[in-house]
């Protein structure tokens, strides 16, 4: 499957992007990643402070590619597009972010003390990462969009 498909089955929708909201992005990914390291915080609220810092580097890869979800499973789809634009060898990583989303929800929404301080500080690592990868694939498939040094 391919964005393109997804768009054709309505899935994203065409959304041109800019610099200044990429960088915007980036900048509530480092407030997150900052904010989940926070000590004193609940491993729960670490734990969806983090994933809200991965769901934004989903984000600004289907930016950068040109979509947006359309409103239906907006979290679910922004994360599934992982591999199809990084490459096949993301789907773990997908599968692992949309197993956090599920995690995140129930902490949010049903029922509280359901996240470790493990879990929380795997999900900071693994976003500090994405991170990275995300910054080094802007670079180099998307330099007008990559935000300045």
């Amino acid at each position: 499957m391919s964005l393109q498909q997804w768009h054709k089955n309505g899935w994203l929708r065409p959304y041109e992007t800019s610099r200044k909201q990429i960088s915007d992005l980036f900048e509530i990914v480092d407030r997150d990643l900052t904010d989940a390291g926070t000590a004193r915080l609940s491993s729960d609220w670490q734990f969806g402070i983090a994933y809200n810092a991965a769901l934004k580097l989903c984000t600004v890869l289907l930016y950068a590619e040109g979509y947006r979800p359309d409103r239906g499973l907006a979290h679910y789809r922004t994360l599934q597009a992982l591999p199809l634009v990084l490459g096949d060898s993301r789907k773990g990583d997908a599968d692992y972010l949309d197993s956090c989303r599920i995690k995140r929800n129930t902490v949010e929404y049903d029922m509280a003390g359901r996240s470790s301080p493990e879990e929380a500080k795997e999900l900071i690592e693994f976003s500090k990462e994405l991170k990275a990868d995300v910054l080094d694939w802007l670079r180099q498939n998307h330099p007008q969009l990559a935000p300045k040094a």
